[in-house]
């Protein structure tokens, strides 16, 4: 029986029918957009708007970008993260994504090493396994390469 899937972060994406796009919020005046959201004001000095927050837009984001930097993670990261037992090592990768121009950190989708990536890499969201428990499967979002 397959377990059920649970986003590990609640409301920072969003995977219905295999369409995975990390959700976040929007300024209506300047257009800058948070991620992880924001609820507060608007935070780009330079926008004209209201500064109460009430300019802010749900928003998602564009699914693809270049890879801007990346790395192996071989030790066990401490508590809140929660990872499968045993460890297993994973890389990394900072995005920076074609439509927003700003970066999202997230794992690469397993079978990927450091060695089959490189900066500039063209990637698109994918959804993955974080780790899971006897109740579900707790699911992120990752970076899966792809051709250009």
């Amino acid at each position: 029986m397959q377990k059920e899937q649970r986003p590990a972060v609640a409301n920072w994406f969003t995977a219905q029918d295999g369409a995975v796009r990390l959700q976040g919020t929007r300024c209506k005046h300047c257009g800058t957009p948070y991620f992880p959201r924001n609820t507060l004001a608007c935070r780009n000095p330079y926008c004209a708007g209201p500064k109460d927050g009430s300019e802010l837009d749900e928003y998602q984001f564009s699914t693809r970008g270049r890879i801007w930097s990346y790395a192996d993670a071989r030790y066990k990261p401490p508590a809140p993260y929660v990872s499968p037992d045993p460890f297993v090592p994973y890389v990394v990768a900072a995005v920076e994504l074609e439509v927003e121009q700003m970066v999202i950190l997230g794992q690469v989708v397993p079978g990927f090493s450091v060695d089959d990536l490189a900066v500039g890499m063209p990637v698109e969201l994918a959804l993955g396994t974080l780790y899971a428990d006897d109740d579900a499967e707790h699911t992120v979002w990752m970076w899966r390469p792809v051709d250009d």
